[in-house]
């Protein structure tokens, strides 16, 4: 072969060559997540489907994603730990650049964790906490107090029972067991009602967060508990379920047992405005927009709160009939 064609062939070797570099420095493998479009990538992981408020915090959190032009890869763990921790296994498989998620339980989570850090992958709790000894395994908390919530619904009760005479029974309907919602809610729930010496819990029992279980489970403090004046649920569904077992056995929902419940999500509010529930402690579930600012923060380095609480409030049968034709969920 002449010199001068074999230097042709060098070059056009190595212009195949470097193309073929161009194309792989431009795929997804060596950019973090992201896309040709530079999108970030979020991966969620849910907790499942169990209530009304779930369901529309899942909502909130796609159209947000949608809304802002990040890349959400969303998981629903149906309510099981170690779904969750295989997800987040994935997503740090997948090299997300974001990985956000509500904790089912609050205990169990330093393993991945520490992997999701290693990977040098931001972690953002959302809705639920954790209970890791190293704040340094996630970036931020996004959520309610849910002892907060639990000593609002207390503290509308000692209010409502203050020229009681004798014993107020009280059952409490806690959401899933071990979880940040059920274990808050119950506590600051405890505390207030504690400056009655009147109102006492005489049985408390987990229903799951579900309308079935509320339901269940109130059937069986309903035959149990020949007097209860008083339910205290964790959430609407249960009381929802619960207002079912009761109308069942006779008795009139909210004027012969009092509902309390935390969430106030369409339907418990139609029941409190309907006067079959007595009481409801807000927790927004419209935390979408609030994670994807977030998501952006933590993604680029900027140094955000350790911890972001949800403006809530509180609602009586009254302000629930104003509040209703305006609510988004």
């Amino acid at each position: 072969m002449r010199p001068h064609l074999r230097s042709r062939k060098a070059i056009a070797v190595l212009t195949v060559a470097l193309l073929a570099t161009g194309v792989a420095a431009c795929g997804n493998s060596d950019t973090g997540g992201k896309g040709d479009d530079g999108k970030i990538t979020l991966g969620f992981s849910q907790v499942g489907a169990e209530s009304g408020w779930r369901t529309a915090n899942t909502t909130s959190i796609k159209e947000a994603a949608a809304a802002a032009g990040i890349d959400l890869k969303f998981d629903d763990a149906q309510q099981k730990q170690e779904n969750q921790i295989k997800a987040i296994r994935n997503f740090i498989q997948q090299k997300v650049d974001v990985i956000a998620f509500s904790p089912v339980v609050e205990s169990g989570w330093d393993t991945v964790l520490k992997e999701a850090k290693d990977a040098k992958i931001p972690v953002i709790l959302t809705d639920r906490a954790v209970d890791s000894a190293d704040k340094s395994l996630y970036k931020t908390f996004l959520g309610s107090d849910f002892v907060k919530e639990g000593r609002l619904a207390g503290e509308w009760l000692v209010e409502q029972e203050k020229v009681a005479t004798g014993p107020v029974n009280i059952v409490e309907l806690q959401g899933t067991t071990g979880s940040a919602p059920a274990n808050d809610r119950k506590k600051g729930f405890a505390e207030a009602i504690g400056a009655n010496p009147n109102l006492k819990i005489i049985a408390s029992q987990s229903g799951d967060f579900t309308r079935a279980g509320g339901k269940q489970v109130m059937e069986q403090f309903l035959k149990a508990n020949p007097k209860i004046d008083v339910l205290f649920a964790h959430n609407d569904d249960m009381g929802l379920g619960a207002l079912e077992a009761i109308t069942a056995a006779g008795k009139v929902p909210g004027k012969d047992i009092k509902i309390i419940t935390v969430d106030a999500v369409k339907d418990g509010m139609q029941a409190l405005a309907d006067g079959k529930f007595n009481f409801i402690a807000e927790c927004s579930p419209l935390l979408g927009p609030q994670l994807m600012d977030l998501a952006q923060k933590v993604h680029n380095g900027e140094e955000v709160p350790a911890r972001i609480e949800t403006q809530e409030t509180t609602f009586t049968q009254e302000q629930a009939k104003e509040a209703l034709p305006n609510r988004k969920y």
